[in-house]
């Protein structure tokens, strides 16, 4: 998940607004008609306002536009449970590298309830043996949920890095709320949540 670097978007006003949702207050910035950073989630809106001043402090607060405000209906959907497709939604990423922009769009076709590993998303790019690359572009991703890294896991299922607020308990809750399988193999264990220790 995102390192909490934010590519550099020129010659348009960044604008932002603060949201809540079921797993904490997050954030989204636009500029023009496209969505270039999320931010999610933090404990309360005071936390997410300060790392996002960090990130982007030349961004001014705005009333969202009607497509930041699809994007938060979606968001706050998803992470309440609700089945929710985020991909349609405008987002841009054309400060990012283009090694990046190609594992984001294999992340962006991984449904909810459904993961890959690393290694699966570096073979799908044609990149095999570069798991480790993924990671590492994953954790760079400046649209959160909207482009869902979190569904992206290390190989035997075992969770991975994510640096959002909670580390690694943050993508557990949000596995859980999708109801995500971690392993092809069936399970007593499957509708448990994943936070759950199995014996």
């Amino acid at each position: 998940m995102p390192s909490g670097s934010s590519p550099r978007y020129r010659h348009s006003m960044q604008n932002f607004c603060l949201f809540t949702t079921a797993i904490g207050s997050c954030a989204l910035v636009w500029h023009s008609e496209r969505i270039v950073a999320a931010q999610l989630p933090e404990r309360d809106e005071e936390a997410a306002r300060r790392r996002l001043a960090k990130r982007f402090p030349e961004a001014a607060e705005a009333e969202p536009p009607a497509f930041v405000r699809q994007a938060i209906d979606d968001v706050v959907a998803l992470l309440a449970g609700k089945q929710r497709d985020l991909a349609h939604l405008p987002i841009d990423l054309s400060a990012t590298p283009e090694f990046n922009r190609r594992v984001y769009a294999v992340a962006l076709a991984i449904p909810p309830g459904e993961t890959l590993t690393y290694g699966e998303v570096a073979a799908r790019i044609g990149e095999p043996g570069a798991a480790r690359a993924v990671g590492v572009a994953l954790g760079q991703n400046p649209i959160p949920i909207i482009v869902p890294c979190h569904r992206v896991l290390a190989a035997g299922g075992k969770t991975g890095g994510f640096s959002a607020d909670g580390g690694v308990e943050t993508k557990l809750k949000i596995l859980t709320i999708e109801k995500a399988r971690t392993s092809a193999e069936p399970s007593l264990f499957d509708d448990l949540p994943l936070q759950a220790k199995r014996r």
